[in-house]
């Protein structure tokens, strides 16, 4: 009894969670956790690596006391001061058992530092494959978002009316177009275009002859125009005419 109950109070919770939980923001949140952790780790493989640099220092300090002492122990050997290198000696000894502790733990630190970095790798891996396939759900859910307006647009359009209303109007702009348009076509019939292409012409005229005038007047000799070159071809035949007259009555009179 008691287990049915706590399965209906759990199934009770689960449904009002579900229901309040909304994927968008959850997967953005998700974004968010995942570029948080890298900052940490950072710090983490930092505090690795510290210890690896200060390991590797204190190796290093190490071999150098030991050159050291090993070059006391030698003097002190060389002036007959046994003594002096027996003191030496255990200090030689000490320094060595200490630099193969630092050695280990320095191996253990550069073992520590690689998988630090090995694991970081993997991580970064896994956290671009859950962030890209977070925002290509989410571009998804945008686009479902946008289909989802527009096919609610489309059913307003059939279910308000506006179909009808959008027809209706434009039905009537494009019978204002032709009747506009053929009040145009009337009026331009009634206007008498070839007294006003006359006129213009006249003009042209006109104004070719005030420009002949002032050529004349600056001693600039003016073309002949089409008439005036007409007028001298149809004139050489009635020349030729008179002479062959002339020439015959002569003839009649010898």
């Amino acid at each position: 009894m008691f287990n049915r109950f706590i399965r209906a109070i759990k199934s009770l919770f689960g449904g009002m969670i579900s229901t309040i939980e909304d994927p968008k923001l959850i997967l953005e949140q998700n974004i968010r956790e995942l570029n948080d952790q890298i900052p940490q780790m950072n710090e983490n493989i930092a505090t690795v690596k510290a210890n690896a640099v200060m390991l590797r220092k204190e190796v290093d300090r190490y071999e150098k006391s030991i050159s050291e002492i090993t070059a006391k122990i030698k003097a002190a050997i060389n002036a007959d001061r046994d003594d002096l290198a027996q003191g030496y000696a255990l200090q030689l000894e000490k320094v060595r058992e200490n630099l193969e502790q630092s050695k280990q733990q320095l191996q253990y630190a550069d073992q520590a530092y690689g998988k630090a970095i090995k694991v970081k790798q993997a991580f970064m891996r896994e956290k671009d494959r859950k962030i890209k396939e977070a925002r290509e759900a989410l571009r998804a859910s945008e686009r479902a978002e946008w289909q989802s307006r527009v096919a609610d647009a489309l059913e307003s359009f059939e279910m308000g009316g506006l179909d009808q209303t959008h027809q209706e109007m434009v039905n009537r702009l494009n019978e204002q177009t032709a009747r506009n348009e053929a009040r145009m076509e009337i009026a331009l019939e009634s206007v008498d275009t070839q007294s006003m292409e006359i006129e213009a012409n006249a003009e042209k005229l006109r104004a070719q002859e005030l420009v002949n005038q002032f050529k004349l007047e600056m001693g600039k000799e003016t073309a002949p125009s089409k008439k005036e070159k007409t007028i001298e071809v149809d004139d050489e035949p009635d020349a030729e005419k008179e002479s062959q007259k002339t020439i015959g009555k002569q003839k009649t009179k010898s």
